[in-house]
C-alpha cells in the first residue's frame, strides 16, 4: 500500500510535512548538534518518536483484543547520534506499562516490540535497547 507525505521546505532550516489523508501538518527544523534551533523535531526525531508511537499502538491493540486495561502506558525513548556518517547509532528507551499486569499480559505486550514495522524498517546496525517496567 502506498501512502503519500508532502514535504515543503518553508525556509529557515524547516521542513513542512502534510499528512495526506487528513491533512494535518507538523514541522521539521534542524536539531542544535547540527547547526540548528532545535524549534521543533528534528527528522531524526520523528524516526525515534514514530517507533515509540508505533509499539504503543500495536501494545495498544492487543491490549483491547485481549482485555487489557493500557490506559496510561508510556515510552520515553532516547537517540543517541554519531558523526562520520552522521546517523542515529542507537535508540534507548524505558517502556512503561500499567500496573497490576499478570506475567502472562506482559510478556504478551513485551512481545510487540519487536512486531513494530518501524523497528524493523531501520538499518540493523541501528541499536535497539528498550527496557520494559
Amino acid at each position: 500500500m502506498a501512502f503519500k507525505i508532502n514535504a515543503v521546505y518553508v525556509g529557515d532550516e524547516r521542513v513542512e510535512l502534510t499528512h495526506g489523508l487528513s491533512g494535518n501538518k507538523i514541522t521539521t527544523d534542524l536539531p542544535p548538534d547540527n547547526g540548528g534551533k532545535g524549534r521543533t523535531f528534528s527528522p531524526t526525531d520523528l524516526a525515534a518518536a514514530s517507533i515509540a508511537s508505533c509499539v504503543l499502538t500495536i501494545m495498544a491493540k492487543l491490549a483491547e483484543r485481549e482485555g487489557i486495561k493500557f490506559s496510561g502506558a508510556s515510552f520515553e525513548i532516547e537517540k543517541h547520534m554519531q558523526e562520520n556518517p552522521r546517523r542515529i547509532a542507537r535508540l534507548t528507551g524505558v517502556i512503561t506499562l500499567p500496573p497490576g499486569l499478570e506475567p502472562k499480559q506482559r510478556e504478551k505486550l513485551a512481545a510487540c516490540v519487536k512486531a513494530c514495522p518501524v523497528s524493523r524498517s531501520l538499518h540493523p546496525d541501528i541499536e535497539l535497547e528498550f527496557e520494559l517496567r
